[in-house]
């Protein structure tokens, strides 16, 4: 089954995507990535041939992602297809949220071809919201919040659905054992530096 993340532009979903898909042991296909390496620059796409022509090359590197085992970062725009909207009834749908204070620092020097600033943004986003939410089984704010943080949340989640996720698997440490003076044959493995299990901690003001 497919995961798909859907949002506004800049709101991290090739970021957290690629992250989320290494997570669960799944491949990662960003959909706007793939009609570049195939067509050329998104701009260059819009300003030569159109919106509708462009939509046309997404919906099809759509269509072959969401077939896919994997993780699928879709186009902010992506999701006004009716034929994408259907076939994202199959798939386990995440949608990234971001507050307009955000991701006004990632928009600066943008060169997506419907986001001109972020007045321009805020526009889109409110011309969408609304799909978004209908279309997205559970939706997470990714504003000022670090990648891996929102992963684990995303992972959780799934598991909650039932969706199995890999566990982390912590690496073994072999600790080596030290004489303790005065009680010969007598040994003791010291805790690892910081292990918040090991004792009183250093605490630093």
């Amino acid at each position: 089954m497919s995961i798909v993340l859907i949002g506004a532009p800049a709101a991290g979903k090739t970021r957290v995507g690629k992250r989320l898909a290494r997570r669960l042991g799944k491949a990662f296909i960003d959909t706007d990535h793939a009609v570049t390496e195939k067509h050329g620059p998104i701009p260059e796409i819009f300003s030569v041939h159109g919106e509708p022509h462009f939509r046309t090359l997404e919906r099809a590197e759509v269509a072959a992602a969401l077939t896919e085992d994997a993780v699928v970062s879709l186009g902010g725009g992506a999701v006004l297809d009716p034929l994408t909207q259907a076939d994202l009834g199959s798939a386990t749908v995440v949608l990234l949220t971001i507050s307009a204070e955000a991701v006004s620092e990632r928009i600066a020097n943008d060169k997506r071809p419907l986001v001109t600033g972020i007045d321009a943004w805020k526009a889109l986003v409110a011309s969408r919201s609304e799909l978004y939410e209908r279309l997205a089984d559970v939706a997470i704010d990714t504003s000022f919040r670090k990648p891996d943080v929102i992963v684990e949340e995303i992972v959780g989640i799934l598991a909650e659905r039932g969706i199995a996720v890999p566990t982390i698997d912590l690496p073994r440490i072999d600790l080596p054992t030290i004489d303790v003076p005065g009680e010969p044959g007598s040994s003791v493995s010291p805790a690892p530096e910081d292990d918040p299990l090991s004792g009183e901690q250093e605490t630093h003001s």
